[in-house]
């Protein structure tokens, strides 16, 4: 199994006990969700690239912000969003084109969030 391949087995992981933890703490199971599919580079022109090539895709992409690392250095990041219920299969699939967009352009995915709604 390739690096690439070992990263997204580990994020459908995280996708499924991110859901399951969800609906456990009561978040509405039919409601639609905001996911905001995190993505950094150390190149702020492959980010830019990565967002205009999602907005093509018809997602909404916030704008670059520059993240200062403990070490010294920085790092661009901005978030791609999409709507979805709390279903596996989509979300995993939006995961997937997600890692495809990032190894597209040599940026870092770094999974998704979203919000309890009750």
């Amino acid at each position: 199994m390739s690096e690439l391949e070992q990263e997204i087995a580990e994020q459908l992981e995280i996708n499924r006990e991110t859901v399951e933890a969800l609906l456990e703490d009561g978040s509405d199971a039919d409601a639609e969700y905001t996911l905001e599919h995190h993505f950094a580079s150390d190149n702020f022109d492959r980010l830019e690239k990565l967002a205009v090539d999602a907005f093509k895709k018809g997602f909404e992409v916030t704008d670059a912000e520059e993240l200062e690392l403990e070490e010294g250095g920085m790092l661009i990041c901005c978030d791609v969003i999409a709507k979805s219920p709390l279903n596996i299969e989509k979300i995993d699939q939006q995961t997937q084109e997600m890692f495809a967009l990032a190894e597209k352009h040599d940026v870092h995915y770094d999974g998704w969030g979203t919000y309890f709604i009750e």
